[in-house]
């Protein structure tokens, strides 16, 4: 007998994050968050400014980390150096991810207080890259062999091709929006792809990727009910792939099927299952799609280094890394101190909260020579950690250098040249760092 699919179910996709954080502080300015001692970096308006790089600098020259008494999100260290956040990353057992010390952003958990007057239960997505070992070891396992060289050397052939359809469509003599109608769309389908996800679908990958990642939209206790309303919904609409899935004769080779088919990960929670899919959904999205907008920035802004890029195309693999490291797509990740220790000299407590700024280190003039400059000819970009340090290093990052270098390689295949043209608007958030809007128009060269 035929096994009818599940019902698709109906998803709202809008308001976006963005709008929704926009108006209910138009609503209630008294909200917005402040920050009082000069170093507190949590601070999202640096970051929508493009303001952020002299407060690092002088942080790092006053050392590589500093205690920060107080802050909307509480005490915190903030790890500046980049010797200092290889070091962190190098003792998970001391420095722990779990989300049930807080996880990796610089979020605290409800108090119990909070979560009284709420009226709801705690609320919290376990994800394997806010696990430690061993739950880490086999979650990550599970996915990792979708992002080996040679998952990769599969994907790239279509990778290619729906990169040069995309290009070849785009305007010419007209200012649009790069984010939307090259970053966006990229990445989405990417993602669209790896999760064996509808196509006609895969904005929604969009809008639950951002209402999941923005850090400050999470400290808005009003906004909670339609957040994880959003949440709730992309859960659902997952549980009937994953459930579709399950009548397959044979194991697909989608990120849901590998899930399915995982000791691992095939009796999750439905928490860890929505944990699991924020985490596969953002750190493919939010990462590739800010640095595929940052290219396009960096390269506007340094014409010299452009025009090196025209001349000599074989620095594009390098131009990825220098690129990486100077867009940072994620600004930060949190660790919590599990017993007292010392680090470069400064003593550490237990149940302190530590707080690693990817963006910084990938400035560190120790390790970077004139680290504010894009250079694509730089010997050590790769010494970047825009993926991170470790056991945690991003699980995908061959896949988001593979559609960086394919970008790159196709916009200069058909000599496009593409300059800012009109507003640009930075994402106002002190984890994921990238554009909103950038617009720009194509030439040639």
């Amino acid at each position: 007998m035929a096994t009818i699919a599940p019902e698709r179910p109906v998803c709202r996709s809008e308001p976006s994050a963005h709008e929704a954080l926009k108006k209910h502080f138009a609503e209630h300015p008294e909200q917005r968050l402040v920050h009082t001692h000069k170093w507190d970096v949590s601070r999202s308006d640096i970051y929508a400014d493009n303001t952020w790089h002299p407060i690092f600098r002088e942080m790092r020259e006053a050392g590589p980390l500093h205690y920060i008494p107080e802050s909307p999100f509480g005490p915190y260290w903030a790890v500046v150096g980049h010797k200092a956040i290889q070091h962190i990353e190098a003792l998970p057992e001391t420095f722990s991810s779990s989300w049930e010390y807080g996880g990796i952003t610089i979020l605290n958990r409800l108090s119990e207080e909070e979560i009284a007057s709420s009226g709801f239960d705690r609320r919290e997505l376990p994800m394997f890259i806010a696990m430690d070992r061993p739950q880490h070891t086999g979650q990550r396992r599970t996915v990792a062999p979708k992002f080996t060289p040679s998952g990769m050397a599969v994907m790239e052939g279509e990778i290619r091709q729906r990169t040069g359809e995309l290009l070849d469509s785009l305007p010419r003599g007209k200012v649009f929006d790069w984010v939307d109608t090259v970053s966006i769309e990229l990445t989405t389908g990417m993602l669209a792809l790896l999760f064996g996800f509808p196509w006609e679908d895969r904005r929604l990958l969009t809008f639950w990727s951002d209402w999941s990642g923005d850090t400050e939209l999470a400290t808005v206790r009003e906004l909670d009910e339609m957040r994880w309303g959003f949440l709730h919904e992309m859960g659902a609409y997952f549980q009937s792939l994953w459930v579709e899935r399950t009548h397959d004769k044979e194991p697909g080779d989608d990120l849901i099927s590998m899930m399915l088919h995982s000791e691992a990960m095939n009796q999750m929670r439905p928490e860890e299952f929505m944990g699991n899919l924020v985490l596969l959904i953002v750190g493919g999205n939010d990462t590739t799609r800010n640095s595929m907008s940052g290219i396009i920035y960096q390269l506007d802004k340094n014409p010299d280094q452009r025009k090196l890029f025209e001349q000599k195309p074989e620095l594009i693999p390098n131009a990825v890394q220098e690129i990486l490291r100077m867009q940072t797509p994620l600004a930060h990740m949190r660790r919590t101190c599990t017993e007292d220790t010392e680090v470069f000299g400064q003593q550490i407590k237990q149940g302190d909260k530590v707080v690693l700024w990817y963006l910084s280190a990938n400035r560190d003039e120790e390790v970077f020579e004139n680290p504010d400059k894009l250079d694509i000819t730089r010997e050590n970009a790769r010494r970047h950690i825009a993926f991170g340090y470790g056991i945690h290093r991003c699980v995908g990052a061959r896949l988001a250098e593979l559609q960086l270098r394919v970008l790159l390689e196709e916009l200069h295949k058909r000599r496009m040249r593409v300059h800012v043209a009109g507003d640009i608007e930075r994402v106002r958030a002190n984890f994921v760092h990238g554009f909103r809007k950038l617009e720009v128009e194509i030439t040639e060269f």
